[in-house]
């Protein structure tokens, strides 16, 4: 098992005042079903920027589970290189590239992918950005190796959202995916829970007690901003975007028994989705934003409900297992996380939504609060570890694996965010 001690990033450091001193941890065990042997050079004068470039890319390739990495020394994109002596070294691909600071201030990285097997370039990128933001071109560049390697895109340079405990004091932070960079956005005496990212990545949903009752919010990362998305009579609860942005699906229990709710993004228009004499909450919307999927005591236990945004008959989705919860559909609509009661213990399942296979992607007993990453191939979540409150990666094949930890307290209700602009 290959342990990372992480340290803190700069994407959001220039709107997110406050930076935390707890950091992530992050713990890989397993591989994907086949290991592309990648060597990665050391960049050309990467020294001058705030962040060793190459060391980000490898950190990010090696996290994926998918990449065994190779030493190459260093390296810039305009070096000679011998593709047969790579190849005898058992690279399938190499990467080099170079830094430079521009008139500006400004941090300028080139960078090359080579194919060892056809002796060609595969790919080349020049990414400039102000310096605070040289991690977050490391991140952009790992995506693309991997994409150009995979067929699938990266999901390196995306941020993650969830809530720590320490103490008496809640707070929600916001971090890269790989944990660095963690920045507070809003700190309270009274639980967060539910953050829900915006489809632009500038807002994130939650909900507060802060006012001794669940109100959802809505906050904006850049000024800082929050809004009352629904403070009605009763239990406010678990927002969730739509595809566009333009609307969110909320649970509220204003007229009795929870039922979901669909409200726009400025807390105009509030319209009831179900209708039925039990509980129905959790509301998602599909990929398409056509669909909501809710969870619904409807038929006895908690299972998860599929049906139209425009309203109509509500169609049972899930059938094994008598406690199925916290429905969430990966950006690609092609399957469904969710959490399943089974022999006494919580565990993630996702199901194949084109023929309606599940699958048991954890080896836990208290998991909760599935989200997706924007590639759809990995799924993070909340487990325990040590009887502390951690985070856990999983890739979809449930090859891959990985566990957040930290030892500032309790972490909880994780959201995958989408790609860093």
């Amino acid at each position: 098992m290959k342990k990372i001690l992480l340290s803190t990033l700069g994407a959001l450091a220039l709107v997110l005042a406050t930076s935390t001193q707890a950091q992530l941890r992050v713990d890989i065990a397993g591989v994907g079903a086949s290991q592309i042997p990648i060597a990665v050079a050391t960049f050309a004068d990467e020294s001058i920027a705030p962040a060793q470039v190459s060391a980000i890319i490898k950190a990010d390739l090696m996290r994926s589970g998918y990449f065994k990495i190779i030493d190459a020394g260093t390296m810039s994109e305009t070096s000679d290189i011998n593709y047969g002596d790579w190849k005898s070294r058992g690279a399938d691909a190499l990467v080099v590239g170079s830094v430079q600071r521009l008139a500006d201030g400004r941090v300028d990285v080139r960078y090359k992918l080579l194919d060892m097997i056809k002796s060609a370039p595969l790919s080349a990128l020049s990414l400039s950005a102000p310096e605070a933001r040289t991690r977050v071109t490391a991140h952009k560049i790992a995506d693309d190796i991997y994409e150009k390697l995979t067929g699938i895109p990266g999901a390196f340079a995306t941020r993650i959202a969830y809530v720590t405990k320490s103490g008496k004091e809640y707070r929600l932070e916001v971090a890269d995916a790989d944990g660095e960079d963690t920045n507070v956005a809003l700190r309270s005496s009274e639980p967060i829970i539910s953050p829900a990212w915006s489809p632009d990545g500038t807002r994130v949903a939650y909900v507060s007690f802060e006012n001794k009752k669940p109100v959802v919010y809505v906050q904006n990362l850049v000024t800082r901003q929050r809004t009352v998305l629904a403070n009605y009579k009763g239990s406010n609860s678990a927002p969730s975007w739509s595809p566009d942005g333009n609307r969110l699906a909320i649970a509220l229990s204003r007229d009795g028994l929870t039922q979901s709710y669909i409200v726009n993004a400025d807390g105009t228009g509030l319209r009831r989705l179900t209708n039925s004499s039990g509980i129905d909450t959790e509301p998602q919307f599909s990929a398409d934003g056509q669909s909501i999927y809710f969870t619904s005591d409807r038929s006895g236990g908690p299972q998860i409900y599929k049906m139209p945004v425009s309203g109509g008959d509500a169609q049972r989705v899930t059938f094994k297992g008598a406690y199925n919860i916290s429905p969430r559909l990966s950006p690609d609509g092609k399957a469904l996380a969710y959490i399943s009661r089974r022999d006494g213990g919580f565990q993630l399942y996702a199901m194949d939504l084109g023929n309606g296979q599940e699958q048991r992607l954890s080896d836990s007993a208290k998991d909760e609060s599935p989200s997706f990453s924007p590639n759809s191939k990995y799924i993070m979540y909340a487990t325990e570890s040590g009887r502390r409150g951690s985070l856990a990666v999983v890739s979809v094949d449930g090859r891959v694996k990985q566990r957040l930890t930290t030892q500032a307290g309790d972490i909880r209700e994780p959201t995958w965010g989408p790609f860093i602009k």
